[in-house]
């Protein structure tokens, strides 16, 4: 695997100023990663905050413990990841896992749908009351000429 270029992250409590925290995050690393293409920056990001957006309008305590939002976001040359985690969680619903589009009436339920849409790939785990959400873009890098 080629090695990582560019790292950031955040880790707090799973509340509206979270969104705000990873969009500062996610500026930052593109300052450090200048190299990715803008149509990759922009659909990444989007399917970071809205991973960590179903976070925090969504996520369930487990046990007495608030839950927690972590975003662990890596660029690679050819790769942009983020593992966006639900600490101290229940494990979600089987529905909503679904990324079926829901009807045009609906009100929400979209948002998996739309994550899958703007990445390559999306995976889930759960380990030890941590739900973790894999969002990976292949990313081809803009010319350097």
């Amino acid at each position: 695997m080629t090695e990582v270029l560019a790292r950031k992250g955040y880790h707090g409590p799973a509340n509206e100023e979270a969104i705000e925290a990873v969009h500062e995050e996610l500026d930052a690393l593109w300052e450090d990663a200048s190299f990715v293409p803008d149509m990759d920056r922009m659909t990444f990001a989007t399917a970071v905050i809205e991973a960590a957006a179903n976070i925090v309008q969504h996520a369930l305590p487990a046990a007495d413990k608030p839950v927690e939002l972590d975003v662990d976001i890596t660029v690679r040359t050819r790769r942009l990841q983020a593992r966006v985690s639900a600490h101290n969680a229940r494990e979600p619903f089987a529905n909503d896992m679904r990324a079926d589009m829901p009807d045009e009436d609906a009100e929400s339920g979209r948002g998996l749908a739309l994550i899958e849409a703007l990445v390559t790939t999306v995976t889930f785990e759960r380990q030890d009351g941590t739900n973790t959400w894999i969002l990976t873009r292949e990313s081809t890098p803009a010319d350097t000429d």
